[in-house]
């Protein structure tokens, strides 16, 4: 009997667990990184079902040459005992050591945050998307909105035109 594909979002053997819409609204999002995550069973199975979120979330590079997801919200497993887990723990990410030095440095930079964007598995095992982030002020995020309505706009237009 063949194996059952779970493409989704674009890559073979990819399933989206959550994402932050907000990142590329609130930031320019520059190099992107890929990491594994440390998660308990109950994590795993809520991200499984679809739950979670990185709106609040960040990532931190300590001291000690680890790198943390901060605030991530994963809600309690529903059908989960008295073994179940803390929502909003730090999760340990898996990343070389290069990486962490590549990313301390970064950081090191006056208004560069690490923010995740994506949570997903590939391949069976849970991964964390994020990106290198600079804070868009009041009049970047009107001209990101300005352009996303034009295209908009223009998408319509093709489309109406299209009918006729």
């Amino acid at each position: 009997m063949a194996a059952k594909s779970t493409q989704k979002s674009g890559g073979e053997g990819i399933k989206l667990a959550a994402q932050n819409r907000r990142a590329s609204f609130d930031y320019f999002l520059d190099d992107r990184f890929e990491a594994g995550l440390v998660l308990q069973g109950t994590e795993v199975k809520t991200l499984r079902g679809g739950k979670g979120s990185l709106a609040e979330a960040w990532v931190k590079v300590d001291g000690s040459g680890e790198a943390w997801l901060m605030q991530a919200h994963i809600p309690e497993y529903e059908f989960g005992n008295r073994n179940n887990h803390d929502p909003v723990r730090p999760r340990k990410l898996l990343l070389h050591r290069t990486e962490i030095d590549k990313l301390r440095r970064q950081v090191g930079a006056q208004g560069v945050t690490l923010v995740p964007t994506r949570i997903y598995f590939k391949h069976g095992r849970a991964k964390l998307e994020f990106a290198v982030g600079r804070g868009k002020n009041v009049a970047d995020k009107r001209q990101t909105a300005a352009k996303r309505d034009a295209k908009r706009d223009i998408e319509r237009a093709l489309k109406e035109r299209g009918r006729r």
